[in-house]
């Protein structure tokens, strides 16, 4: 199986155009874009996407998926029928904008709970799953060939343990099996970085037990680096790399070990996914090329 590398699009938000990061792809060898968390942008004609696909492509980039990390989209657990409509809403516009793209997926958080309403949580799950069944098939007629969700490092957010992440899989892939025609299947955009600690810092799941666990359901992946309790995340630099616990080397091994159980067997791609140095500031957005060039060099080191 061939790991492709690619890049999500979240650190550029509010400080520089997809002009600049498709040059710096270019440059990089990078060809293929993972489109993110861009709020306003959900809400642009549909002309704009289309553009910028064009865009793409004259820098020789393709927009190959689509994965916001706002949580506004985890709504169906907050108990209030209009955030639960607006929750499908997001959605539903999410897989239209995939397919202008030209996308081949679409995703985002399946739900998370309030903490102060835990009760709400199990309604939630409900919901996601009702509404997810419903959004296979929209997401088929858009043309789109997956639905992907993100297992997460917090216990408030479905699904994130191992036994939720099977129930997941115990709803969702027998749907797709039995409606094989009229649906895409609903997959995983696992993270190498997403592991589960509680709330005295105790690591209860390991990521590199859950990241594995995940393989055969997993459409695509996110690299990023992270501290030994999933807080902090950050890239691949010499520094990162010092104190990060994402060894690539390791991952490697991992991915070329259970190559014949990723639902694509024959490739996958996994997008450099960091937040970048923090955004507004003189001082700081400057650093994002650095930033970015330091941890594609090393991830080219390892799955050139």
């Amino acid at each position: 199986m061939k790991v492709l590398l690619g890049v999500k699009s979240d650190p550029i938000e509010c400080r520089y155009s997809f002009d600049w990061l498709f040059g710096l792809m270019r440059e990089h060898g990078i060809q293929r874009l993972q489109y993110g968390s861009s709020q306003a942008a959900l809400l642009a004609d549909d002309e704009y996407f289309t553009s910028l696909r064009r865009q793409a492509e004259r820098h020789g980039v393709m927009i190959t998926s689509l994965f916001s990390a706002a949580r506004e989209f985890g709504g169906f657990a907050s108990g209030d029928p209009y955030l639960q409509a607006a929750t499908r809403k997001l959605w539903e516009r999410l897989i239209r904008v995939a397919s202008l793209l030209g996308a081949q997926s679409a995703g985002t958080n399946a739900t998370l709970a309030y903490r102060d309403k835990p009760h709400l949580k199990e309604e939630g799950i409900l919901q996601f799953f009702a509404n997810a069944k419903e959004l296979m098939g929209v997401a088929r007629k858009a043309g789109l060939q997956a639905l992907t969700t993100e297992p997460m490092s917090c216990s408030w957010e479905f699904p994130s343990t191992p036994e939720e992440i099977d129930r997941f899989v115990e709803q969702l892939v027998p749907f797709h099996r039995d409606h094989g025609d009229t649906t895409v299947p609903a997959l995983f955009c696992g993270d190498i970085s997403h592991g589960l600690a509680d709330e005295h810092r105790t690591v209860l799941h390991d990521n590199w037990v859950l990241f594995e666990s995940e393989i055969p359901w997993m459409w695509e992946f996110h690299f990023k680096n992270t501290d030994a309790i999933f807080n902090a995340t950050f890239g691949f630099g010499h520094e990162e790399r010092e104190r990060g616990i994402i060894d690539l080397q390791r991952l490697k091994t991992i991915l070329e070990r259970n190559a014949h159980r990723f639902p694509r067997s024959e490739e996958t791609v996994g997008y450099l996914e960091i937040p970048g140095p923090k955004v507004g500031r003189d001082y700081t957005d400057g650093q994002l090329e650095r930033m970015l060039a330091d941890s594609l060099d090393a991830l080219r080191e390892v799955f050139a």
